[in-house]
């Protein structure tokens, strides 16, 4: 691509980035649809400052990532109705000088399940109490899903279920729950720790549809124990690749290039 003044400028805010996959997946979608843009990674301690400094710049979207998910909110001229719910924004679009902020993880979660399962009437166990969690609860509670919450640190796990409206357990009871969906948020099972499983092997059973939201690696020990019982699995990729499509969408407009886009974060996690 030829980058002139007319190229628009993206990014991602967060702290530490030396581990994100977003660039690689942004840049590819605006080769493939044609977009005179470019996203880079700006790593920073200082959220309000590049919250201004996008402004001032122009700088046309930005994907906030961890620690400013929550931090963000102040300082934006406008927060989406579920973002504002779920209390965290990761997507922020520059509207002619407004800035507007909507949460793409939990629509990412929504379609990465809807791609194998129809929710319809379904109950789900959410292991975990983040920020993921949390986005992904909401979003299920809207499709009527029918949740119960599982933590380790109880207090979260509560104060999450209440906001939920749904029962929380112990996350050693969860060998008693035995839902139609598991969804993993926590960090159990992400490189380096590639041979760890936060639940019982024996919870898993036949045609259960089994998410973890970790994408590094592609498949956690969880997914691979879960194919190895019959449930249908969803890698934390998918989510990743859905949620950067949201986001590519309410930048631009545009139907995301949804192929490649995965094609291009698989090759970089080496699958």
């Amino acid at each position: 691509m030829i980058i002139d003044q007319r190229t628009d400028l993206y990014g991602v805010v967060g702290f530490p980035l030396g581990h994100t996959l977003s660039p690689i997946m942004h840049n590819t979608a605006f080769e493939v649809a044609g977009v005179n843009g470019i996203y880079l990674a700006f790593e920073t301690g200082d959220i309000e400052g590049c919250v201004k400094g996008m402004r001032s710049l122009g700088i046309k979207g930005m994907s906030v990532t961890l620690p400013f998910k929550s931090e963000v909110l102040p300082y934006l001229d406008d927060v989406d109705e579920m973002a504002r719910k779920i209390g965290a924004v990761n997507t922020i679009v520059n509207n002619n000088g407004r800035l507007i902020g909507y949460n793409t993880d939990a629509l990412g979660a929504l379609r990465a399940l809807q791609d194998v399962v129809d929710l319809s009437g379904m109950g789900c166990l959410l292991l975990g109490a983040g920020g993921a969690a949390r986005a992904i609860g909401f979003m299920l509670k809207e499709e009527g899903v029918n949740l119960t919450i599982a933590n380790r640190s109880p207090d979260r796990g509560i104060e999450l279920a209440r906001s939920l409206q749904s029962p929380f357990v112990p996350l050693k009871d969860v060998r008693k729950i035995h839902e139609d969906i598991l969804i993993q948020t926590t960090p159990v099972g992400m490189y380096p720790h590639t041979d760890q499983c936060p639940i019982p092997e024996h919870l898993l059973r036949d045609n259960m549809v089994v998410m973890d939201a970790i994408y590094n690696p592609i498949e956690t020990r969880m997914l691979k124990l879960a194919k190895e019982h019959g449930c249908k699995t969803i890698s934390g990729m998918s989510m990743f690749v859905h949620q950067g499509a949201e986001q590519f969408r309410l930048w631009t407009g545009l139907e995301p290039p949804l192929k490649e886009m995965s094609s291009a974060v698989k090759e970089a996690l080496g699958g």
